[in-house]
């Protein structure tokens, strides 16, 4: 079977439409290079969505997937094992939690999140205490509850009656906020850097005004770091850069470097709502996932790694501003560590994707934040000659769309 013959055709025969992907198929990657069924190579500043942290095939986690591999592959939750254990004894001992729920996606951590929030305001405050408030152009997930808290109507649309009292309110807008929580407000769900959105970093003073509201409100205030977290800022998470501490945090992509798992951090106090039975996935803290996770974890926290996704960005913002001095697009490169964007200018506004194609055209993977967006989130330990040879395709890349 695995000698079949594919091709990008197979995908329109066999796969639902929902996405339209590049033409080219990768079959193959090291470090931060693939290479397609062609043999075409590419420099990888995509990194699979912010999630391949150690570029392909990084030994570490080779070797950690290979052994447990041998060992044991799923058991449910009926037991326990120990790459969990060991993995939520990292998490725990590196961050503000007490407790750790294991499930395989940032969608599924952001249900989790959600589904707790709820459960522990209904049981210490009463039934009334419903309220979720998010931001918009927020993202944070797929599952009808999670699109439904993401800011962007246009992925929750169109799919009937949408789960009640969620409300949104402009990222980095301190009055709209303060004008709708209340006692009823049991939770603000907010991303430390909008990644979909647009790459928006939030002012600092925002950020603590609105833990400082959470409280007064007896409102729990989760932080969803899919996108920003292990070591993708230059921090092991984000918040430990804004100085507040959320009381839920989300985690995914970059922690299984490539393996599918997610995790929903929290305190002790606020876990004790999620008792047996109460919310569950049959394939979360599978001991392969968390074997290959452990070792992505280890390898990202260590401090060589964390200045070196700061030193990277160094080099990104360099290189990006000497680009934009000859040929004038951006309006601005913002982010932090490896989350940037690169804003259009007025003249080329909505031309996001035309940037994608044309780096892909000459051998990089980038990725857009919208339309208006272009995304960088490679591998936290990409090396500078990498950085400085996918620049150059880019370059070519900014040059073929901007001389039309």
């Amino acid at each position: 079977m695995s000698d079949m013959a594919v091709t990008r055709e197979t995908f329109d025969q066999v796969m639902v439409p929902n996405y339209a992907p590049a033409q080219s198929i990768p079959v193959r990657g090291l470090g931060a290079r693939v290479w397609d069924q062609q043999g075409k190579e590419f420099i990888d500043f995509a990194g699979g969505i912010a999630v391949n942290c150690l570029g392909h095939c990084h030994p570490a986690l080779v070797s950690a997937l290979k052994e447990q591999g041998e060992k044991l592959w799923h058991l449910s939750n009926v037991w326990t094992n120990e790459p969990a254990l060991r993995l939520a004894s990292k998490l725990v001992d590196a961050t503000f939690a007490e407790r750790v729920y294991f499930c395989n996606s940032g969608a599924e951590a952001n249900e989790a999140a959600l589904k707790l929030a709820r459960r522990y305001a209904i049981e210490h405050f009463g039934p009334e205490k419903t309220q979720i408030i998010a931001f918009q152009q927020g993202f944070h997930g797929r599952t009808f509850f999670t699109v439904t808290v993401g800011g962007q109507a246009a992925y929750s649309e169109g799919f009937g009656p949408k789960p009640a009292d969620i409300d949104h309110v402009p990222y980095n807008d301190l009055e709209a906020l303060k004008a709708i929580m209340s006692s009823r407000t049991c939770a603000v769900v907010m991303e430390p850097l909008q990644g979909e959105g647009g790459i928006i970093s939030p002012d600092a003073d925002f950020v603590k005004a609105v833990r400082a509201l959470c409280d007064q409100h007896q409102a729990l205030l989760v932080f969803d770091e899919v996108q920003t977290g292990v070591g993708r800022t230059g921090a092991l998470y984000a918040y430990m850069e804004t100085g507040v501490t959320p009381d839920i945090l989300t985690s995914a992509k970059a922690l299984g470097g490539g393996f599918p798992i997610g995790a929903m951090l929290t305190r002790a106090d606020i876990a004790a709502s999620l008792k047996p039975g109460t919310h569950g996935s049959t394939y979360g803290g599978n001991p392969l996932a968390c074997a290959v996770a452990e070792a992505a974890f280890d390898t990202v926290n260590t401090p060589e790694v964390l200045t070196g996704v700061k030193e990277r960005e160094g080099w990104f913002c360099e290189a990006l501003a000497k680009i934009n001095e000859q040929h004038h697009c951006f309006q601005e490169i913002r982010g932090k560590g490896l989350l940037l964007g690169c804003v259009l200018n007025e003249q080329f506004q909505g031309r996001a994707k035309d940037f994608l194609a044309a780096a892909s055209e000459e051998g990089l993977m980038v990725l857009i934040a919208g339309a208006n967006v272009v995304r960088f989130a490679p591998s936290l330990v990409i090396s500078e000659e990498e950085v400085r040879q996918g620049l150059a395709r880019f370059e070519r890349a900014v040059a073929r769309v901007v001389n039309g």
